[in-house]
């Protein structure tokens, strides 16, 4: 046994009738006097397995019951250089297990393992060369534009009556499934499993909730002990009004929650309504969004890390959602990075054989991946996680009362006058109407404490720019040109207000690194 490795304990007994998705097999895992309760499934010919994740080195005794009854125990060896665990959200970021730095940089392929096998080879391949580690993906099959082929397998068997049997799982599919799963793990990607959607012409999205509960049952038996996976509640959740209530889907998420023994990431993502991240069982915030200039108010009032799951995607379809330009693309990249959040990818080209990458795979074609991996290659660079600056004169304006006397007070005498006049007149303006207006001169910001500071300038040309540096350290500084991927040197002895040159042209960043240390 190996910690953040799973770990695994097999039976065979082919006289064994019992091959249900919620057949009676167990086993407890103690370590230190902590134990962990797992639950175990039917493979095929006979083999029954229980899977388990050790988060932690050390002596475990498990003890199996049910089905077949045995005890033992396993020396669990420290992990392995670069194995880290699992990813946790902490406050609002993320990190691997074992305290290693993990910015998701995300693509998406909904419908990657409802292809024939040779188009999963070339997906596979394609992500080898790719700059993302993190992929979404849907666990049952996708209809939709451009995604109409009838997958391999399904999750279940059928019943006489033509429905689906939630108690007979296809144990080629799963196995066909953990393997694809297994695979991407092996390159370095998370997997952000989508356990429901809407689109959907099988009858998936209208199964019982009773069906629904050992559907997710059996999910858990077998893949929860996979370091790599992410538990995403669904694919636009609120489009599944016809068969599931709000109700509905606390239920999911508690049951989800409370039947994963090892604490993989949850979130529910949207179409428009927003899922409420700030619920307790909720690890992060997943978004459909365009308003990306909100980010550091969803950031201030979930508390918890922000991805932006989808923000349209990088194509030519004749729909609006799939068809913005690779430098549109790299832009919302930096809006959200720059912001303290993190964005998904995806690309949407028309093709005669209907092989989009958003839907099924297949080879990237866009411009936007190269531009991601330059600028991942910076994120890492970054001495910690970068929260949003939120100090700027609009933000100080839209205070209240002694919260905003203090803020005042703080700000050189000949600027408080014209502060107030602003907080004055955003004070009378409607909420909507305060927001869209602030969206347009949103300053795309965010630091690393006092250790490095980033100033995204999107479509903004600025020949000359003053950064509020600390007074006490010395940063050099540089700007990117974030489509051109190129990174020059500004200055070297930078300190409290700086005054730079820059070549005003748009897509340009620039970044303060702090040197004194």
């Amino acid at each position: 046994m190996q910690q953040y490795r799973t770990f695994e304990l097999t039976f065979r007994d082919p006289s064994l009738k019992e091959k249900d998705a919620s057949l009676p097999l167990r086993a407890v895992f103690t370590r230190e006097g902590k134990q962990i309760q797992v639950k175990g499934f039917y493979d095929g010919e006979g083999i029954y397995k229980i899977r388990f994740l050790p988060l932690q080195p050390g002596l475990y005794r498990w003890e199996v019951s049910g089905l077949f009854s045995a005890r033992g125990e396993e020396i669990c060896l420290p992990a392995e250089e670069g194995d880290h665990g699992p990813v946790r959200a902490q406050e609002t970021h993320f990190v691997y297990a074992d305290g290693h730095p993990y910015i998701p940089f995300g693509t998406t392929v909904y419908a990657l393992a409802h292809q024939e096998d040779d188009l999963v080879e070339k997906t596979l391949e394609s992500l080898k060369k790719a700059p993302f580690n993190k992929i979404r993906l849907c666990l049952f099959p996708k209809d939709y534009t451009y995604n109409h082929n009838e997958p391999p397998f399904y999750a279940f068997e059928k019943k006489e009556d033509g429905s689906w049997d939630v108690t007979r799982p296809c144990l080629s599919f799963w196995q066909r499934f953990e393997r694809i799963l297994g695979r991407i793990y092996a390159m370095g990607i998370e997997t952000d499993l989508i356990l429901f959607h809407p689109y959907d012409r099988w009858g998936f999205s209208s199964l019982s909730m009773q069906e629904n509960l050992v559907y997710l049952d059996y999910v858990l038996r077998r893949l929860s002990a996979f370091p790599g996976i992410w538990w995403s509640l669904a694919n636009e959740y609120d489009l599944c009004e016809d068969h599931k209530s709000l109700s509905d889907w606390e239920e999911i998420e508690a049951f989800v929650k409370g039947n994963d023994p090892f604490g993989h990431l949850l979130s529910c993502h949207n179409c428009f309504c927003f899922w409420d991240a700030s619920r307790k069982n909720i690890s992060h915030a997943s978004l459909q969004t365009k308003g990306l200039s909100e980010i550091p108010r969803w950031i201030e009032k979930y508390k918890k890390p922000v991805v932006i799951d989808e923000c349209c995607y990088e194509g030519d379809l004749p729909d609006f959602w799939g068809s913005i330009s690779g430098k549109e693309m790299v832009r919302r990249f930096w809006r959200c990075f720059a912001s303290g959040a993190f964005c998904t990818h995806g690309e949407t080209f028309l093709s005669e054989d209907e092989i989009l990458w958003w839907a099924k795979g297949g080879k990237l074609k866009g411009q936007s991946p190269s531009r991601i991996a330059f600028l991942r290659e910076i994120m890492e660079s970054l001495p910690g996680p970068l929260t949003p600056k939120r100090d700027g004169v609009l933000t100080l304006a839209q205070k209240k009362g002694r919260e905003l006397e203090e803020a005042l007070l703080l700000l050189p005498e000949d600027l408080r006058p014209f502060v107030r006049t602003i907080a004055g007149s955003m004070a009378r303006m409607e909420e909507n109407d305060r927001t869209a207006h602030l969206a347009g001169e949103h300053e795309w910001a965010s630091h690393a404490g006092e250790d490095a500071f980033l100033w995204y300038n999107d479509l903004q040309c600025f020949k000359r720019m003053t950064l509020d540096l600390p007074e006490d350290h010395i940063y050099k500084v540089e700007y990117i040109d974030t489509w051109e991927m190129t990174r020059t040197p500004l200055m070297e002895n930078a300190c409290g207000k700086t005054v730079i040159e820059l070549p005003g042209r748009e897509d340009l960043a620039v970044l303060a690194l702090r040197t004194d240390h």
